[in-house]
């Protein structure tokens, strides 16, 4: 068996850049634009490693939030091979053996998943055993009220070399892999990924306080509404919630 030490970075929508098709946006909100791991034996030894870098099709811009984290700009990836080049590369990488995926936080196989499933391409081959590095050093360095540690802080508290940059998946990977190595024991045991089911956010109806609506009146004309008012008004009211009789005025106009 073999630990696939992964880490990947996103690109994303940014308003003014166009975009390859803008129902993607809530398919795939992330676009993976680099994948980095190390492949390591149960002896912790790297037999290998992989570092692509992915040319971005549905927000084919870098978003300016992430060049300026990742170093990763436009031109960087323009020449690059596209996911399903690279996710082919990344599955010739992990090979046939048994593996066990190591991730700093979950968010990595969920969006991992995500493109795979965005391009109809299998995740069969993808392995369902994951070890979430974050939460396992987060316990041993026990940080305080079960928050999660962050990558640089479990690097620094564990006192381990920081010779590269951060928010690169390579380098990312590289010092969960230290950290992982660091810090195993026979506590630190695999679980199964299972995703969450997507669920669109749903608004809650409203309901107007009718009663509270007609206490309004009543204290504006100082006196008790009739029957028919107040029929009056609720329907009324309800008709202006249609906004079926809004009119919208021109820019020269509101000059």
């Amino acid at each position: 068996m073999n630990y696939i030490i992964y880490d990947l970075e996103f690109n994303q929508k940014y308003i003014g850049f166009p975009e390859d098709d803008s129902n993607n946006t809530s398919r795939l909100p992330f676009e993976i634009i680099q994948i980095g791991a190390l492949k390591l034996n149960e002896s912790f030894e790297t037999l290998s490693s992989f570092n692509a870098l992915v040319k971005p099709k549905v927000y084919p811009n870098i978003h300016p939030y992430v060049e300026k984290l990742t170093k990763i700009n436009d031109e960087i990836v323009s020449s690059s091979k596209d996911f399903i080049s690279v996710y082919d590369d990344f599955l010739n990488f992990i090979g046939d053996d048994p593996v066990v995926l190591c991730v700093w936080g979950t968010v990595d196989i969920k969006e991992l998943l995500r493109n795979i499933e965005f391009y109809s391409l299998t995740t069969s081959s993808i392995s369902k055993y994951y070890i979430d590095v974050q939460r396992n050093a987060s316990l041993y360095l026990k940080s305080p009220n079960n928050s999660k540690v962050g990558l640089k802080t479990a690097i620094e508290l564990l006192n381990l070399n920081t010779d590269n940059e951060f928010h690169d998946a390579f380098n990312d990977a590289y010092y969960t892999s230290e950290i992982f190595k660091t810090i195993y024991d026979d506590t630190v045991k695999p679980s199964i990924y299972s995703p969450t089911p997507y669920r669109k956010a749903t608004t809650p109806k409203e309901k107007v306080d009718t009663v509270s609506l007609i206490k309004q009146f009543e204290k504006m004309y100082d006196r008790e509404m009739s029957a028919e008012e107040k029929a009056i008004i609720k329907l009324a009211y309800n008709m202006g919630r249609t906004r079926q009789f809004v009119v919208h005025s021109s820019l020269k106009e509101d000059a």
